[in-house]
């Protein structure tokens, strides 16, 4: 308990000392209407089982919603129209090894066309189509949790 609550602290000084050190990223947030109900997709990530969405870093020559719609098919396995502008961005550690770095990773919503049986990462991943609430619960990142509520908002208004 003690060494969580020391890790959680040192982690928000890495993340607010580090910001002006922060690696640029972009994500998607894939989803799709059911019955006019948003849905989204969620993954867990590879080295903690947490569920997040699909993110990367910047492929030369693609653009930053590119690079999310590409992770959104090597992560997930899903395809879709992705939106070019970001609904926001969180910031986030990274560790590999014993390095820790901050990155701040754009999100761009992806509409649902296909979703594939088989793909790159899906020995690695455990995907999971879920509605706002259990979203909300699953997803530990706040800032995700709050683009998550804007873009079903955004989507609920439009019918």
């Amino acid at each position: 308990m003690l060494a969580n609550i020391a890790e959680r602290w040192n982690n928000l000084v890495t993340l607010r000392a580090g910001a002006p050190e922060a690696v640029r990223q972009s994500g998607a947030i894939p989803y799709a209407l059911v019955q006019g109900q948003p849905v989204f997709l969620l993954i867990t990530s590879r080295r903690t089982g947490r569920w997040i969405y699909p993110k990367g870093a910047p492929i030369e020559g693609l653009r930053p919603w590119e690079v999310a719609a590409h992770e959104a098919l090597e992560e997930a396995g899903i395809e879709g129209d992705i939106e070019t502008a970001p609904l926001g961005s969180y910031r986030t550690l990274k560790t590999v090894g014993i390095r820790r770095s901050v990155i701040e990773v754009d999100m761009y919503p992806l509409r649902l066309i296909r979703q594939l049986e088989d793909w790159r990462e899906k020995g690695n991943r455990h995907r999971h189509w879920a509605i706002l609430p259990e979203a909300m619960r699953l997803l530990s990142e706040p800032r995700l949790v709050e683009m998550t509520q804007a873009l079903h908002r955004r989507l609920s208004a439009a019918g």
